[in-house]
């Protein structure tokens, strides 16, 4: 099992990396099945079923499909031109992908929202079609939104083909436990370890680049969003507030009444500043998903302006040590909350961020499995309940929740020596389970929770 870096932190879109990077995604393959078609298409559909419908608007799935069927991809996503370009498409009802002739697709009759059962293979589900000149279905796939961005086939879930399946690398570890036994018998750290299957797959210098763009992506994200204030689209009317809020705490800054744990709102306001551009549509990276992309970042954040010793050339060993974690959950319950509710989006994101955060504190291999362990724990049975549809009620809010979870897990870690009662693996596995228990209305399709309790407008 070999899940990258990269795909764990991936340069993304906003509001979504299930229901809005996944859609434009699978728009871009599907694209990619026409370019090397032996026929010539005339038009397109597309239908949206499961959390897809339900929270589509909401999470703008229905204008990353057209989008992707125009030939936008998340990671080189211009604001100014989609928005010149769903104009055109919406009063000419044509798509103009590079490379293939303009294409019929409306939006308003060829974009179908199916509010009936999910698909079988998975909660976010879409269908593609490409039509003939009569309107005939020539080519026909359905692919699945798995979270964090990964997207699927029909035929390659049914294979179970999220992961890379290339040559063998130094250390595939499957389960913490195997990590651990690992990492004992080679002397390596998890980054270590991490960083060795990473060149395994790409030169040293593409590796360090794409790593540093992780953080600076993260980093201008933040700093955006301390930035601007204002009311966020959507229609609940939410108010930004992570600028006010830091304002506040840097006027506040060297007075002797501060509170102690003032240093939770720095904390919060982090993540608050990427959750609230992620809300509004901004660039951010998914760590795992866009709905929990604030913890990591803050977390980071958090550990180099408040954490004396912090150093910038450590984020590399963070982040590698945060996605082998992540790799971990994904590959043996769920990074969706449309699979497994929030614990497996949020409770992921601040176990990644644990880890990572024990890292570079100087935790050994045991103290930081034990602080992925924690927090991941004290996130289960966490539901996704978006109101209206948006990621913004609870979700903002949320992620500064988790990366102050994630920073009590790996200080309590490292006041201990490693051993633990609870393993990781249990840890995961529960919320697994968890997620199977869970009722559909709790996983991210807003017909539960806080979604039907507080007024939508």
């Amino acid at each position: 099992m070999f899940l990258s870096v990269f795909d764990m932190f991936k340069v993304g879109v906003g509001p979504s990396s299930s229901h809005t990077m996944g859609p434009m995604v699978a728009g871009a393959m599907f694209l990619d099945r026409l370019r090397a078609a032996p026929f010539e298409a005339h038009g397109l559909k597309a239908s949206l079923h499961g959390s897809l419908a339900f929270t589509g608007v909401g999470h703008a799935t229905d204008r990353a499909t057209v989008l992707g069927l125009a030939g936008f991809v998340p990671e080189s996503y211009d604001h100014e031109k989609a928005e010149a370009a769903l104009a055109e498409i919406n009063e000419t009802g044509l798509v103009k992908p590079a490379g293939l002739s303009a294409l019929r697709f409306d939006p308003k009759t060829d974009l179908k929202f199916d509010f009936g059962p999910a698909l079988p293979g998975h909660a976010n589900g879409m269908i593609l079609m490409a039509l003939d000149a009569q309107g005939d279905v020539i080519l026909q796939e359905t692919y699945y939104s798995v979270g964090g961005g990964f997207v699927l086939t029909e035929s390659e879930l049914a294979a179970g083909k999220d992961t890379d399946d290339g040559a063998p690398v130094p250390f595939p570890f499957h389960s913490a436990a195997e990590m651990l036994e690992m990492a004992g018998r080679s002397g390596k750290s998890i980054a270590e370890m991490k960083l060795a299957n990473e060149l395994s797959r790409r030169a040293s210098v593409d590796l360090d680049a794409g790593v540093a763009r992780i953080w600076e992506v993260m980093n201008d994200c933040i700093e955006r969003g301390l930035q601007h204030d204002g009311i966020l689209p959507g229609g609940l009317k939410v108010r930004r507030r992570a600028k006010a809020i830091h304002d506040q705490l840097q006027a506040e800054r060297g007075m002797n009444l501060v509170a102690p744990h003032t240093i939770n709102d720095w904390m919060s306001v982090y993540a608050m500043a990427v959750n609230e551009e992620n809300a509004a549509g901004g660039q951010v990276v998914t760590a795992p998903t866009n709905g929990a992309a604030g913890v990591v970042p803050a977390t980071i954040r958090y550990w180099l302006d408040h954490v004396p010793g912090a150093t910038r050339t450590r984020i590399p060993e963070f982040l590698l040590t945060a996605a082998a974690i992540g790799g971990l959950v994904k590959y043996n319950a769920s990074i969706s909350g449309a699979e497994a509710g929030c614990q497996a989006e949020v409770g992921s994101a601040s176990a990644m961020a644990a880890a990572g955060l024990c890292a570079v504190m100087g935790g050994t291999t045991e103290q930081i499995e034990n602080a992925a362990e924690i927090a991941l724990e004290h996130h289960l049975g966490m539901t996704c309940d978006p109101v209206k549809g948006l990621v913004q009620v609870p979700c903002i809010e949320r992620n500064g929740l988790g990366a102050i979870k994630a920073v009590s897990a790996a200080s309590l870690a490292l006041r201990g020596d490693g051993q633990h009662f609870v393993p990781l693996d249990s840890a995961i596995e529960t919320m697994r389970q968890t997620g199977l228990d869970m009722h559909e209305n709790y996983k991210e399709t807003s017909l539960g929770g806080l979604a039907v309790n507080v007024p939508n407008c």
